[in-house]
């Protein structure tokens, strides 16, 4: 009787364990409702640009990204642009001509400044630009600038000549306060080096929004997918809140990949912060 009893508490826990299928996403919407994905592409279908903010080595959210590139190219058609701040506009160049097909793919990963997980992460949505001719921005600030900024403030930039500036977004860049990024650096920091490490960091940060809002709003016809960071959309600032300077009046979707321990409900942490949520399980295997 004893060997049957734990026999039927292990079948018990096992059939508890199927009806509880693991889900490898949930999404959700800015007030923490599921939604079917379905609903998701028509609303962000509705937008001029729609910033993915993504956690960049998370596997659920490249496949989505590619996922949301291929459905809304069904509604947008040649209509559609991609943006990503993986690339850097000095790069541009070099995207364009692979592209093109004007050079190789082995001359475009030589020379171009990819990042490590490009080949897993990024290489796909690349090669759907390319098959389907659609124009890719290569909107990241040069990483040479940032550098300077996170060094010495938006000061640093001054002593760029005329052909680096063509890099960057114009100069002088206003800071626009984003608090989430504030609090992030501070966080981040020990107690010796808050105060002024902090805002050039945050500085270096607002370069890179800058740079990013500047070349959507310089390039944009039609929409425009972008790829980046989620700390560089989240609660609809850091490159939004440029963009809506260099460019006001366009509509802006914002879809941002999260993680949690549980994915049965959106942490209230998070509601507000974007139009929709990718809900990732911290235990969702990793790219790098």
């Amino acid at each position: 009787m004893k060997r049957l009893i734990i026999t039927l508490a292990a079948l018990l826990a096992f059939c508890m364990t199927w009806a509880q299928s693991p889900k490898a996403f949930v999404l959700y919407d800015k007030d923490g409702k599921q939604v079917e994905y379905a609903d998701m592409i028509h609303q962000m279908s509705q937008k001029d640009v729609v910033f993915l903010g993504e956690i960049h080595n998370c596997a659920i959210a490249h496949w989505m990204e590619k996922l949301i590139v291929k459905d809304l190219h069904a509604v947008h058609g040649d209509s559609l642009m991609l943006g990503a701040e993986m690339f850097e506009r000095d790069d541009q160049l070099l995207l364009d001509e692979y592209l093109g097909g004007i050079i190789p793919e082995s001359r475009f990963k030589a020379e171009a400044k990819l990042w490590d997980n490009y080949a897993t992460d990024y290489a796909p949505i690349v090669e759907f630009a390319k098959k389907h001719s659609l124009p890719f921005i290569a909107t990241n600030v040069a990483r040479r600038y940032a550098n300077i900024v996170s060094k010495n403030g938006f000061e640093g930039l001054d002593a760029v000549n005329e052909d680096g500036r063509q890099f960057i977004a114009p100069l002088p860049i206003e800071y626009i306060p984003n608090p989430l990024v504030d609090a992030y650096f501070a966080n981040m920091l020990p107690p010796t080096m808050k105060g002024a490490s902090t805002e050039k960091l945050s500085q270096a940060q607002a370069v890179k929004d800058a740079t990013m809002a500047w070349s959507i709003s310089q390039r944009l016809k039609g929409k425009m997918i972008h790829l980046n960071g989620s700390y560089h959309s989240t609660g609809h600032a850091g490159i939004i809140n440029y963009l809506n300077v260099y460019r006001p009046g366009l509509t802006i979707g914002t879809v941002e990949v999260v993680h949690q321990d549980q994915v049965e409900s959106l942490e209230e942490s998070h509601l507000g912060k974007a139009d929709f949520f990718i809900c990732v399980p911290n235990t969702m295997a990793t790219t790098f």
